[in-house]
């Protein structure tokens, strides 16, 4: 994965733009079925949207509900696909809807019924009525004036960020070459009839650039893919219409239980989730039509009041502000539709467009039919570029890290068939076993094994994606930063002054982590 192969004469079969879920997935697809492809990503994988999720592998109730049976059955088959490749990063969890009203657990319990029978041969657990002693049971937490009782269903929960670089890690094994922190300024086109084929690269830490050659370009760049259009054709009409969700992160004690609840109807018309974690709770999301796609978005304080306010009406332990240990705010990148007045009613349909140039695009969709999309993309771009036609073997495709006989169940496990070198890396240095803060899991181990082999080059992107510190407690991660640091400039042969400036900028960063 280390590779910079920038330089060479002959083109590649697909150069992919943009390193999240669509663009690794498109890059494992290719790669696997012998295709000779580049992926480049401006900044680390994941840095936008894919490290930003909900972490629920799920066909969407909500979908089920507007009537798009077809995307229901499509995720919920992709579910299992992914449950089936990736069984080191994906479980089912149980998600209980609380009844406060006499209709309320018949109506949601013959809608998840019908959600659990169109999973078919993917099921994850069987969807029943719950009474009220049942529900507190599961839930020890849930505000009890008024319960009458409710219905567990099963769906999927995954860690966003750790899938992607185990996806990155599955691309490279299967011949791709993927670069973080190269970004693309600009596309090439033939002289002769406009086609675009190739793109200019600036290699972010040695400022060199690259002029790279393919035979097609896929833009992958989910929010921000319209940017990427526009250096095709300035005229380009906007295809996104984005929106922003955020999440708040409390300490387990606000959901005790192993269970996940699920409120089917919020003010904004979305379902909030609130969900355990890597030992926390997690409570999302909203929904707000935003006209900018910054890459490090910021929570608003009327989003973070909402949630406080919706969570606290099922909660007996209402979560007040400072009890927030980190909020992070993601962007959906929603095609647009419509009057693109409610993004809650935009499909997660993905859409390909191909335009006048050549340049193809790949946008919509969701986490949990990133196979899907990347199968479908690279059979467009295959017939595209006249490429030798070769089938797709996703389906059964084992994702790095994933191994039918490991069977670790302690905080490693998340790294699936890596857990046992991390934890010899520990072994041989006492040092690199011990805890980085002591309100969070993490060894220095991980950040080693991380510079290694997961191409992590900045604090941010240890603390951020390849352990999810920032996104679990916020000033933990500020107070991890100096000894990451340090680590990290051992491995890079990096200085002094290196190790200020990353852990001011992370500093900065991680700010906006911070329900001030």
């Amino acid at each position: 994965m280390h590779e910079r192969r920038l330089r060479r004469s002959e083109p590649w079969d697909l150069l992919i733009i943009g390193g999240g879920a669509t663009g690794v997935g498109v890059a494992v697809d290719a790669a696997s079925r012998g295709y000779d492809v580049l992926l480049l990503e401006q900044h680390d994988f994941g840095k936008g949207t894919s490290s930003r999720s909900t972490k629920l592998v799920h066909g969407g109730v909500r979908y089920l509900e507007q009537g798009n049976i077809s995307l229901v059955m499509e995720a919920l088959k992709e579910r299992g696909l992914l449950r089936q490749n990736a069984p080191h990063l994906v479980h089912d969890l149980a998600f209980i809807v609380p009844s406060y009203t006499w209709w309320e657990s018949p109506f949601y319990g013959l809608g998840l019924k019908v959600y659990n029978l169109l999973s078919g041969r993917y099921k994850f657990g069987p969807t029943a009525r719950l009474s009220r002693d049942e529900i507190l049971q599961r839930l020890p937490n849930i505000k009890t004036d008024g319960l009458k009782g409710g219905v567990v269903y099963y769906d999927g929960q995954f860690d966003d960020s750790r899938l992607l670089i185990n996806l990155v890690a599955t691309a490279a094994e299967q011949g791709a070459t993927l670069l973080n922190y190269v970004a693309v300024t600009g596309l090439r086109h033939d002289a002769h009839d406009g086609f675009t084929n190739g793109a200019i690269a600036r290699d972010h830490e040695t400022q060199e650039e690259f002029e790279v050659s393919a035979r097609v370009v896929i833009n992958a760049t989910g929010a921000f893919c319209d940017g990427v259009r526009r250096m095709a054709n300035p005229d380009a009409v906007s295809l996104i219409a984005p929106s922003q969700g955020i999440h708040l992160v409390f300490d387990r004690s606000f959901l005790p239980g192993d269970s996940a609840i699920m409120v089917p109807h919020t003010p904004d018309g979305r379902v909030m989730f609130a969900i355990p974690w890597h030992e926390h709770t997690l409570v999302g999301t909203t929904d707000v039509a935003i006209h900018e796609t910054p890459l490090e978005p910021r929570a608003t304080e009327d989003e973070i009041g909402f949630i406080l306010e919706t969570a606290g009406r099922y909660l007996e332990k209402p979560p007040k502000h400072s009890d927030i240990l980190s909020v992070f705010a993601g962007i959906r990148p929603l095609v647009r539709a419509g009057d693109g007045k409610s993004t809650a009613a935009l499909s997660r349909d993905h859409t390909i467009h191909i335009d006048d140039s050549g340049l193809l695009t790949i946008a919509g969709g969701k986490w949990t039919t990133y196979r899907n999309m990347a199968e479908d993309c690279v059979n467009q771009a295959a017939t595209l570029a006249q490429l030798e036609d070769h089938p797709c073997i996703t389906r059964t495709l084992a994702i790095h890290g994933s191994h039918p006989h490991v069977t670790d169940i302690g905080v490693l496990a998340h790294y699936g068939s890596d857990a046992t070198a991390i934890r010899q890396l520990a072994a041989s240095d006492s040092a690199l076993a011990q805890p980085l803060d002591p309100d969070l899991p993490y060894i220095g181990a991980e950040v080693i094994w991380a510079v290694r082999n997961e191409m992590a080059r900045t604090i941010e992107d240890i603390l951020a994606r390849r352990t999810r510190a920032l996104f679990l407690n916020a000033r933990a991660a500020i107070r991890m930063s100096p000894r990451v640091a340090e680590l990290m400039a051992a491995e890079l042969n990096r200085d002094a002054n290196w190790q200020h400036q990353q852990i001011t900028e992370f500093a900065k960063t991680a700010a906006g982590y911070i329900a001030t």
